[in-house]
């Protein structure tokens, strides 16, 4: 295969990249200065407050604990595992030996990442209380 041919098979993908990034710039752009020029000028305090009956919201003290995005993290990685996983277990025969030392370094390392959360407290739940 000569140099040619190659750059022939990719000049068009290189082009329908180049087209989708000029045209995502050129529709931000418009939506911006459309945006900026038809929008409502009004900038009363009463027309830009929320409409609620009763009194006046309060700021209050933010509630989410932290703990909640730690769990959600950790069960995120150990879901990824599963999906490591699946193609290994369909092609396990054909993959022999190597790919089974492979998964075990892969949960062996699975494996000290939860005993090191579990030992930091990453799996208990704390009341914000």
């Amino acid at each position: 295969m000569s140099h040619s041919t190659l750059e022939g098979q990719y000049f068009g993908v290189f082009a329908m990249l180049v087209i989708a990034t000029a045209l995502f710039f050129a529709l931000v752009f418009l939506a911006k200065t459309i945006g900026n020029n038809y929008a409502a000028k009004n900038r009363k305090k009463l027309g830009l407050s929320s409409y609620e009956c009763g009194p006046l919201p309060q700021k209050q003290a933010n509630k989410i604990n932290s703990q909640f995005f730690i769990f959600a993290l950790i069960f995120i990685l150990f879901d990824i595992e599963v999906i490591f996983m699946y193609p290994w277990a369909l092609m396990y025969k054909h993959l022999g030996l190597f790919a089974l030392i492979e998964m075990l370094c892969f949960f062996i390392l699975l494996l000290v990442g939860f005993i090191y959360a579990f030992k930091k407290g990453a799996l208990q739940w704390q009341s914000i209380n």
